[in-house]
């Protein structure tokens, strides 16, 4: 099963990112000023998954990644793949568990383990 992980920027903006059940980063979100923006977002792509749409391009060096929008509004833009089959799977690995998926905040940048 996949998961959101909510940490920081390097501006202190928040972002939130969706990664695989093998712990590799499908998508990652614009920058918002605070965190409950950030919860907002990922709980009405949560609700509203089947409603989502996914734009596909391929860069100049070939390399495939998508966008994922909501009302016609970008949400989040996926890594790059190698190739288009690699690309389709991480789509459909959003598809079939985003709804599902927990939510990890690391935002606070507590160190899990202590000295």
């Amino acid at each position: 099963m996949g998961t959101f992980v909510i940490s920081r920027k390097k501006n202190d903006e928040y972002k939130f990112e969706f990664v695989s059940r093998r712990g590799k980063t499908i998508l990652i979100s614009a920058g918002y000023e605070l965190r409950f923006e950030c919860e907002e977002e990922i709980e009405v792509i949560k609700a509203a998954l089947n409603t989502c749409s996914y734009l596909r391009f391929k860069t100049s060096k070939g390399k495939c990644f998508f966008k994922l929008m909501l009302n016609e509004k970008v949400v989040a833009t996926s890594r790059k793949y190698a190739t288009e089959l690699m690309m389709q799977k991480g789509i459909q690995e959003i598809s079939k568990y985003a709804s599902k998926a927990e939510v990890l905040d690391f935002s606070g940048g507590d160190f899990v383990f202590p000295d």
